[in-house]
């Protein structure tokens, strides 16, 4: 069984290449190592995961149809787990473009890679933003999400729209997986919890948005992959019974998939925040601020459909999850990695 991971010095996928090739296989992984945040980070994931034979991994640019074209030609791939992505919300109101040509392009080249090579399932990273202006609660896989608030939720949406033509025009099994805020070890430097604790280790002031008054489903990342690795051996299938009048969203006659991927127990914001202010032993100094634009109030994941798929739900408390995160943190930013 050979794997194709894209995004592999990310965050997700760095733990999935690194699950992946502990329960024995190939895994090749493929990364622009872009500066959005910091590539040093990236590079030392990169590091982690090349001291195992089983991973291999190449520089390239999922939106260069040529080198992701030539990726499928020369090798055999069962399974592609998409996770490349610009990611941000707040990123994508100045950089519009960056989402287009990550996002929307090279999201096609995968579909086409997965196409023309005959790949069994495809599993892509979808995202809890595209809930948008949905305010019921729990965020259900067979609810609207035609009112993104942001491009790069939009930018999601089409992800699952385009998989779902390549499912219905060439068979291709296609599963997206709307994550809901996703922390741990070896996380992403532009989220909460990292610029957070960056900022409290240094004395320094935190943005707090919409006066705190927001509330997060935030999942931890063991969970995600969990979630990953039970879903790879189930592809959707062809359900001729299935029609737009009478059935559910998230599903089709096509080979197609929608689950959410989320702690379904949402989290109030500062409550996340004195978590980590106990694992410190500090306390933070808060600039409360107003809701921003892009930003959503409330997240909250209804995963019965993955319970019902895999039997797994995720569950790991935020106290463990931010325990492990700041055991992390501090070790990784020693001497050796410097703030």
């Amino acid at each position: 069984m050979n794997f194709l991971v894209t995004g592999a010095a990310g965050f997700i996928g760095f733990h999935l290449c690194l699950r992946l090739t502990k329960l024995g296989y190939g895994v090749t992984g493929i990364d622009n190592l872009n500066d959005y945040y910091d590539v040093n980070l990236k590079e030392s994931r990169l590091k982690i995961l090349m001291e195992n034979s089983k991973f291999s991994f190449f520089n390239v640019d999922i939106s260069d149809r040529v080198a992701t074209s030539s990726l499928f030609f020369n090798t055999k791939f069962n399974r592609v787990i998409h996770l490349a992505a610009q990611a941000g919300v707040r990123y994508s109101i100045d950089n519009p473009y960056a989402y287009a040509d990550s996002n929307l392009l090279g999201h096609l080249n995968i579909l086409e890679g997965c196409r023309h090579s005959k790949v069994e399932h495809l599993i892509y990273a979808s995202s809890s933003s595209v809930y948008g202006l949905n305010r019921k609660v729990p965020f259900s896989v067979n609810d609207s999400v035609d009112h993104p608030v942001s491009l790069y939720a939009a930018t999601k949406k089409a992800n699952e729209l385009m998989s779902h033509s390549y499912s219905h025009l060439y068979q291709l099994p296609t599963t997206g997986l709307r994550f809901f805020t996703v922390y741990g070890p070896w996380g992403r430097p532009d989220m909460a919890l990292f610029k957070f604790a960056k900022a409290i280790v240094n004395n320094k002031t935190i943005d707090v948005y919409n006066n705190g008054m927001m509330t997060r489903d935030f999942t931890y990342i063991d969970d995600v992959i969990e979630s990953i690795i039970r879903l790879l051996d189930i592809p959707p299938v062809v359900n001729n019974a299935w029609s737009v009048e009478v059935g559910a969203p998230s599903t089709s006659s096509a080979p197609y998939k929608i689950y959410n991927v989320g702690n379904n127990s949402p989290t109030n914001l500062m409550d996340y925040i004195s978590e980590l202010e106990i694992c410190l032993n500090s306390v933070a100094h808060k600039n409360f601020m107003p809701l921003q634009p892009g930003d959503v109030l409330d997240t909250y994941a209804d995963t019965s459909e993955l319970f019902k798929a895999t039997g797994f739900t995720p569950r790991t408390s935020i106290s463990t999850g931010i325990h492990n995160f700041v055991d992390w943190f501090i070790d990784y930013y020693s001497d050796e990695h410097l703030m």
